[in-house]
C-alpha cells in the first residue's frame, strides 16, 4: 500500500455552465494543474469538488483557473451533509444495484450513492437543504425496489427476531417459492409456459396458447421490463433491457413460446443467483446476532436489564455463566474462562481475571464477572468487524473495476452490432427481415454481460466471508486480490516474530552456587523491581516452582541493576558496570561467558556478592511459539522470498532468523531504512509485510499489502488485512485463500468471455435459437456463481 501526501478538498459552486460538456471541460483543465489529484464537476447541482496537495497548490489558483475559462466560482462552506443507510430489496443482479445508484446520482443534492448488491445495503450522502430523505426512498420504490431502514442497533443487536426469521426463510426451504415475489413469479411463469405448450400440443386455437404464454410473460417479465426501462432512463444498457428487447421481439415475430421461455429462464437464473448470494449475506447476519439486545447493569444497589443502546461507557455489567457479553469492557471483578472464538477464531477459551479485556459477542463459560464498559454499542469490536466486512464485500477489486469498464463499453457496442445484424442483411442483401431480426435478438441475449459482471464480486464476497469465519479480515477486494499476487513477504521482528518481552534463555553458574540458587537469589531481589528484565527473571523462577523470599535494604541503581540483603548477605544483580562500581572482580571465565552471551544477541544479568560472582542469567526477546510454523507454512504455500526487517542488532537478528527458519534478514534499520528496503523489494515483485499494527508504519504503508497481528483495536485501523487473535499461522491461510480467489476470478472471466464469443458466432449464423441463447447465458452465470461460491467453504486446514 503506497503512502500519499496529505490532501485537502475544495468545494465550490460553479456558475455559467450551459451543458454537461462545460462540466467536463472544467474537470479536464483543473486536472492539468500540478497538485490536483481529482476534480469533479456535477452539472446538475453546479457543485465543484477538487482534491489537491496544499504544498503545490492553493484554492486561489484553482478558482482563477475556473474563472479564466469564463465561469463564476463561489467558494462557500460545504453543506452539512446527512447520510441515509437502508436495505434495498428486490435486486436480482449487480445491474439492479447499478441502476439504483445511477438514478440516485441524478437527483440534485445527492453527493454520493453506493449500493452493495452483496448485502443489499444502500448508503447515500445528501444535502438536506436540496433533497429530503423521503424523496430518495420514493425514487427507489418507483424503480420497483423496496426500502427498509437499517436500525442503529443492527451492528450490535442484529435484526429483530421476526425480521431475522423471515430473512432466513428467504433462503431456506420451500417457503421461499410460496411467499416471495421472485418465487411466485417463477411459479406463475412456469405454469403459463407449461399450459401454453400443452394447449399447442392439443391443437386448440392459437390465441389460447398465446394467452397462457402472455400471462407467464407478464407476471415474471414486468419487473424485468421495469428495471430495463429505468436503466435506459439512466443511460445504461443492462441485461434487463437486453432480455426485455429479446422477449418483445420474439412476440412481434410471432414466436410466443420463445418469448415466454426467455422470461422464465432469465427469472429462474437471477433468482438462483440471489439464492446463492443470500448465503453470504447470512454470514454477516450471524455476526450481527452474536450479541444480546439487552444486558444486566449495576445501578445503585440493584441489577437492571437495559437495552445495550442505553448503556453508557463506564457502567458495570454483571455476566453470569452461559451469558454472552453485550459490550466491550475490562473485568473489574471475578475470574472465568471466555469463549472468544467468534471474535478471535481461537477454539480454546481464554482465562480472564481483573484487568483483562473482554469483547462483545463472546461467551462466558464458568465464573461470575463484573465488567466495566469501555465502548458504546456502535463502537464495539464486533460492530467494527461487521462494518469492515460489509465495506470489504462492497469494494471493487482491480479485476472487477476492469470488468465494469469493459461492460460499460461492451454493452452499447453490442446493441449497435445487433441493430446492424437486423438491418444490413435485409436492406443491403435483400435477406428476409424475420430471419435477421431473430438472429439479432439471439445475439442480444447471448451478449448479455451478466456472467462477466458477476464473475468477480461473487468470488470476492465468498472469499471475504470465508476468511472472516477463520479470523482473517480483509479490508476489501483490492487487498484480497493483491495478496493473491504476492511473491515477497517481509516480517517485522519485535512484537511480530517475537513476543516483544524478554524471556530467560539460560541460567549459568560461576562458582559454588548451582543454577537454581542463582535464579532464586536474583528473583527474590528482583521482586520489587518494575524493570522488564526483572519481571522475566521472577516469572522464570515461579515457573520453576521456587519459593521467593523478601529482600531487605533493596536499592535500585538506574541503568546498572539492584542490590539488597538476602539471608543476611548483600547480593548484587545487574550488568558489568554495577559489579565494577562495587569492586567485584570479574574473572577471565566470567568475561568470556558474558562475551559469549552477548555474541548470541542475548542480554546477560550477573548475580553475585562482594568479591564473588555466583552466576549469570541470559535473557532475550522470546520468539512466538507459532513463528517457525508460520514461516514453514508460508513456504509451503509457495512464497519463496521471505525476509525479516529489524532495527535490532545483527547478532539478535541472526539468532531470531535461525530460530524461525529464515535465511534472509536485514538488521539495524531505522524506520525510514525499512521503508526504503520495502521499496527496493517492490522493484522485483508484489510485496506483503506483517507488523504488530503499532510500529513500522512507514514500512507497512510502503508495502503493496500490509498485515497486522497486534491488538484488535489497533490492528483494525492500520492494515489491509487483520489477523484477529494474532496467530501468525493464519498468514499462510490468507495467502492461500487470496491465490485461490485470484485463480477463481481468472477462471470465471475466461469462462464468461469464451462462452460469449462461441455462442455469439453460433447465434449470428443461425446455429442456436433464443431458448439455447438464454440457457447459455444463464448457465454461464450460474456456473461462475457456483465456482465463486466454492470459496465460501474454504477452511483453514493448515493447523
Amino acid at each position: 500500500m503506497n503512502s500519499t501526501p496529505s490532501l485537502k478538498t475544495l468545494q465550490a459552486l460553479v456558475g455559467g455552465m450551459d451543458c454537461g460538456g462545460c462540466a467536463k471541460t472544467i474537470e479536464a483543465r483543473l486536472k492539468q494543474l500540478t497538485g490536483v489529484t481529482e476534480a469533479e464537476v456535477n452539472f446538475a447541482t453546479g457543485r465543484l469538488s477538487v482534491s489537491y496537495d496544499p504544498k503545490l497548490l492553493n484554492e486561489t489558483a484553482i478558482a482563477e483557473r475556473v474563472t479564466a475559462l469564463g465561469y463564476t466560482v463561489d467558494v462557500a462552506q460545504p453543506p452539512q451533509l446527512k447520510t441515509l443507510q437502508a436495505l434495498v430489496g428486490g435486486m436480482d443482479c449487480p445491474s439492479c444495484a447499478k441502476t439504483v445508484q445511477a438514478n440516485l446520482m441524478q437527483i440534485p443534492g445527492i453527493t454520493d450513492a453506493s449500493v452493495n448488491f452483496a448485502d443489499g445495503k444502500l448508503i447515500v450522502s445528501y444535502d438536506p437543504g436540496q433533497v429530503e430523505e423521503t424523496f430518495i426512498k420514493t425514487r427507489i420504490q418507483k424503480l420497483g425496489y423496496t426500502v427498509e431502514p437499517v436500525e442503529k442497533s443492527t451492528p450490535v443487536t442484529g435484526a429483530s427476531p421476526v425480521k431475522e426469521k423471515t430473512q432466513k426463510q428467504d433462503f431456506i426451504g420451500w417457503r421461499f417459492w410460496i411467499s416471495s415475489r421472485q418465487g411466485q413469479s417463477i411459479i406463475f411463469s412456469g405454469l403459463g409456459l407449461l399450459l401454453g405448450v400443452i394447449t399447442q400440443q392439443l391443437a386448440l386455437p392459437i390465441w389460447i396458447a398465446r394467452a397462457f404464454y402472455g400471462i407467464g410473460m407478464a407476471v415474471a417479465g414486468f419487473p424485468i421490463a421495469r428495471a430495463g426501462w429505468f436503466a435506459l432512463l439512466s443511460r445504461q444498457a443492462d441485461m434487463n433491457l437486453l432480455m426485455t428487447i429479446s422477449a418483445i421481439g420474439a412476440v412481434i415475430l410471432g414466436d410466443w413460446f420463445e418469448g415466454a421461455l426467455v422470461v422464465f429462464l432469465f427469472t429462474l437464473g437471477t433468482t438462483l443467483q440471489t439464492f446463492t448470494f443470500g448465503r453470504t449475506r447470512n454470514a454477516i447476519r450471524n455476526l450481527m446476532n452474536l450479541t444480546p439486545p439487552t444486558a444486566t447493569v449495576k445501578r445503585g444497589n440493584q441489577e437492571v436489564s437495559v437495552r445495550v443502546e442505553e448503556i453508557q461507557v463506564g457502567e458495570i455489567l454483571t455476566i453470569r455463566p452461559g451469558q454472552r457479553l453485550a459490550l466491550d469492557g475490562i473485568v473489574i471483578s471475578g475470574n472465568s474462562a471466555i469463549d472468544q472464538s467468534p471474535i478471535t477464531g481461537e477454539s480454546i477459551p481464554e482465562d480472564k481475571a481483573p484487568g483483562s479485556h473482554v469483547f462483545a459477542g463472546t461467551l462466558n463459560q464458568t465464573g461470575f464477572l463484573e465488567v466495566e464498559v469501555t465502548h458504546s454499542s456502535s463502537d464495539t469490536t464486533v460492530a467494527r468487524i461487521i462494518h469492515l466486512v460489509e465495506t470489504a464485500q462492497g469494494s471493487r477489486a482491480p479485476t472487477q473495476q476492469w470488468v465494469d469498464r469493459f461492460a460499460s463499453i461492451y454493452t452499447p457496442i453490442v446493441l449497435l452490432v445487433a441493430v446492424g445484424i437486423a438491418l444490413i442483411p435485409p436492406l443491403v442483401f435483400a435477406q428476409p427481415f424475420t430471419v435477421w431480426i431473430y438472429r439479432a435478438l439471439v445475439m442480444l441475449v447471448i451478449a448479455c454481460p451478466c456472467a462477466l459482471v458477476i464473475s468477480t464480486p461473487v468470488s470476492i464476497v465468498s472469499a471475504i466471508g470465508a476468511a472472516t469465519r477463520q479470523g482473517v479480515l480483509f479490508k476489501g477486494g483490492n487487498a484480497l486480490e493483491i495478496a493473491g499476487r504476492m511473491n515477497t513477504f517481509a516480517f517485522d521482528k519485535t512484537g511480530t516474530l517475537t513476543q516483544g518481552l524478554p524471556v530467560v534463555q539460560k541460567v549459568y553458574e560461576l562458582g559454588n552456587a548451582d543454577t537454581r540458587k542463582v535464579l532464586l537469589i536474583a528473583a527474590s531481589l528482583e521482586q520489587q523491581s518494575e524493570h522488564p528484565l526483572a519481571k522475566a527473571i521472577v516469572t522464570e523462577a515461579l515457573d520453576n516452582g521456587l519459593e521467593l523470599q523478601t529482600p531487605q535494604n533493596f536499592t535500585a541503581v538506574p541503568g546498572k541493576g539492584i542490590w539488597g540483603t538476602y539471608s543476611n548477605q548483600i547480593y548484587f544483580v545487574g550488568n558489568r558496570r554495577l559489579f565494577v562500581d562495587h569492586d567485584v572482580p570479574l574473572s577471565q571465565e566470567a568475561v568470556a561467558l558474558l562475551d559469549e552471551i552477548e555474541s548470541q544477541g542475548q542480554i546477560p544479568v550477573l548475580v553475585g556478592k562482594r568479591n564473588t560472582l555466583l552466576g549469570a542469567i541470559a535473557l532475550a526477546d522470546g520468539v512466538r511459539l507459532e513463528a517457525s510454523e508460520a514461516v514453514r507454512l508460508l513456504k509451503q504455500v509457495g512464497l519463496k522470498h521471505i525476509v525479516m526487517l529489524t532495527g535490532d542488532r545483527s547478532t539478535v537478528a541472526q539468532r531470531i532468523a535461525q530460530q524461525v527458519g529464515l535465511t534472509e534478514y536485514l538488521a539495524q534499520l531505522l524506520p525510514e531504512d525499512k521503508q526504503q528496503e520495502v521499496y527496493r523489494l517492490r522493484r522485483s515483485g508484489v510485496v506483503g509485510m506483517v507488523g504488530d499494527g503499532i510500529n513500522d508504519a512507514p514500512a507497512l504503508a510502503a508495502a503493496d499489502v500490509s498485515f497486522a497481528v497486534g491488538g484488535i483495536d489497533i490492528a483494525l485501523e492500520t492494515a489491509d488485512v487483520v489477523l484477529v487473535g494474532g496467530d501468525l499461522r493464519r498468514l499462510a491461510y490468507a495467502v492461500d485463500l487470496s491465490r485461490r480467489t485470484v485463480s477463481v476470478i481468472q477462471q470465471n472471466v475466461v469462462l464468461s468471455l469464451v462462452t460469449k464469443g462461441l455462442f455469439l458466432l453460433l447465434g449470428t449464423f443461425g446455429f442456436v435459437g433464443l431458448a439455447v441463447a438464454v440457457l447459455a447465458d444463464m448457465g454461464t452465470s450460474l456456473l461462475v456463481t457456483a465456482n465463486g461460491m466454492r470459496l465460501f467453504r474454504a477452511k483453514n486446514n493448515q493447523f
